[in-house]
């Protein structure tokens, strides 16, 4: 595990996206895991910059997201789904077959888990798993555990993180409270993670480094991927 500090979020948004373009570009056709939320932001900003001068193609690239909220649509202002078209998708050169994100409408969801397994594995598996990581140590919506869960599947969201995303919805009420996520077996089966950790996470990374596995704190399991590159963002 390679944690590198930066000093600021543009710092870290820079460096995320050209390790993702590198990527794609020493792999046209690379298989890419995105996360959601505020952290990546940047990162999809810069990657589409890279697009519009030319840097870099995504026509060959398909995309697998951590997580869908359940019970939102698509078109719903708050979904990973319309997340992922308005910040990055729809700005870049990606075809609408090679996205998949887990529908979080379907009438079963265990069906849905399992079909959202096979394709990935059909796919031939994640190049690049992009991350973020909740203040409670959830990685996708791995929540904190007794056991590591390794499949996609259908989670219950913590009162915490339903508290922390209560930020994007009008009234904490509207935040669903459950979800469909990449397990931890899933993740760690990419074969390259890079996490991003911002100024808030600080006590996160920081108990990170005590380099203690335990799934009551998912994001330790990272001591264990062979590829994975931590940043965060520290101005001491």
């Amino acid at each position: 595990m390679n944690i590198i500090t930066v000093k600021n979020y543009d710092m870290m948004s820079d460096l995320a996206a050209l390790l993702i373009a590198a990527r794609v570009l020493e792999k046209p056709n690379s298989i890419l895991g995105f996360a959601t939320g505020s952290t990546p932001n940047g990162t999809y900003q810069n990657l589409i910059k890279m697009y519009n001068n030319g840097l870099v193609d995504f026509s060959q690239v398909k995309t697998f997201n951590l997580d869908e909220y359940c019970g939102l649509p698509q078109e719903h202002e708050q979904s990973y789904n319309y997340y992922m078209n308005e910040n990055l998708f729809k700005h870049i050169n990606i075809k609408a077959e090679n996205i998949k994100i887990p529908n979080g409408m379907a009438d079963d969801f265990d069906t849905e888990s399992m079909e959202y397994e096979t394709a990935i594995k059909n796919a031939g598996g994640v190049d690049l798993q992009l991350l973020g990581v909740g203040l409670n140590g959830h990685i996708g919506f791995n929540e904190p555990d007794n056991i590591f869960h390794n499949i996609t599947r259908e989670v219950e969201l913590t009162q915490s993180t339903i508290d922390a995303n209560s930020r994007f919805f009008q009234d904490k009420s509207e935040v669903p409270k459950t979800a469909i996520s990449m397990g931890i077996g899933t993740i760690m089966s990419a074969k390259e993670i890079v996490l991003l950790a911002g100024e808030d996470k600080n006590e996160v990374v920081q108990k990170l480094q005590d380099n203690v596995v335990s799934p009551e704190f998912p994001v330790s399991i990272l001591h264990y991927h062979p590829k994975c590159t931590i940043i965060t963002v520290n101005k001491n």
